[in-house]
């Protein structure tokens, strides 16, 4: 599974980097989506640093001794997890905003349209809201990492008890085993972050958090007469989807638990986080609206009622030349400005 992964590692930074260096040096992207294409390739050379620094922690001198079980520090493992979702997000993100910018230059009077709908007032503590949940689910799925990491998974196999009642008992949960102070300065957030008990009922909380607050912002979307007026059917259909998916979550997560984390379920957990993630990464692609893209769409419109060919427009992540080219093929498209 280790080689496998590494190699599939590998093989995913090759084919980012290498079509990356080629658009950069072909001029096909601009100087700002050169430096984001630069950001990224350089998280995944950090993601392959810190995933031979999490490796690090498991080469023991008894590594090979009968009966021994290789681990690896929560703390580096949850580290390499995040660097991979923050390479995931940054991927997604700006795919996204170019699908968007390059569908709105097309189609410019509709674009305008849909981009001064999202930016109404009435919207404003749901797109903040949709950003917030964001860093939610990112932080659920990071407490996820140190659960895999300390094999927490393992014990209170039942939900939504954890022994005889909702939480364990407080000595377990800040146990003065876990604390290497002589003053125990460092006992709570010992407990939190290396004691199985604490960490797995951190991420319970968590993930309940991240459930209750996606259905409470479906339900402010739904039942708030502003919004429900204000919001399109795209951002309706994303809020919707974004429930579904934490639906879903919500079985994996308990069924994972329950039959005593098998890799399968675990896996699929696991990706069921990223999916989530992703559905309220697109959520707030959709509504949120750059200033940018704003001026770029209103430029655009009012270069088509001039009938002009020039002063053309650089759609964000697309060079001069390739906008051009784009021009040309639109321009062929449809009738001359003017003609009978």
């Amino acid at each position: 599974m280790e080689w496998g992964h590494r190699l599939w590692g590998r093989f995913v930074g090759l084919s980012f980097v290498i079509p990356a260096v080629y658009f950069v040096a072909r001029r096909k992207v601009t100087a700002n989506m050169s430096l984001r294409l630069l950001g990224i390739a350089g998280l995944i050379g950090a993601q392959g640093a810190i995933g031979w620094w999490m490796v690090k922690s498991g080469l023991k001198d008894d590594l090979f001794a009968p009966g021994s079980h290789p681990r690896v520090s929560q703390y580096r493992l949850t580290a390499h997890l995040g660097t991979a979702f923050l390479c995931y997000i940054a991927m997604l993100w700006n795919g996204l905003s170019i699908l968007r910018d390059h569908k709105n230059w097309l189609e410019p009077a509709r674009g305008n349209q849909a981009l001064l709908r999202f930016s109404s007032p009435q919207l404003s503590i749901f797109r903040k809201s949709v950003a917030g949940l964001a860093v939610l689910v990112f932080i659920t799925a990071m407490s996820g990492g140190l659960v895999a990491g300390l094999d927490a998974g393992l014990i209170y196999n039942e939900f939504p008890y954890m022994g005889n009642g909702l939480t364990p008992p407080k000595s377990e949960l800040f146990d003065k085993f876990y604390s290497r102070k002589p003053d125990g300065s460092d006992l709570w957030w010992r407990n939190m972050l290396e004691n199985p008990s604490t960490v797995q009922l951190d991420h319970r909380i968590l993930a309940t958090s991240t459930f209750a607050a996606i259905m409470a912002l479906w339900a402010y979307s739904r039942f708030s007469p502003k919004v429900r007026a204000a919001l399109p059917k795209s951002g309706k259909r994303g809020m919707l989807g974004v429930v579904h998916l934490v639906s879903l979550q919500l079985i994996l997560g308990i069924s994972t638990l329950i039959y005593l984390v098998p890799i399968p379920l675990a896996a699929a957990h696991q990706a069921g986080s990223l999916a989530l993630l992703s559905g309220v990464l697109i959520l707030g692609n959709r509504i949120w609206v750059p200033k940018r893209s704003l001026r770029l769409v209103q430029k655009r419109m009012k270069q088509l009622k001039q009938g002009g060919n020039t002063g053309i427009p650089v759609r964000p992540g697309i060079s001069a030349a390739a906008m051009r080219a784009d021009l040309k093929a639109l321009e062929r498209s449809r009738p001359v400005v003017g003609a009978s």
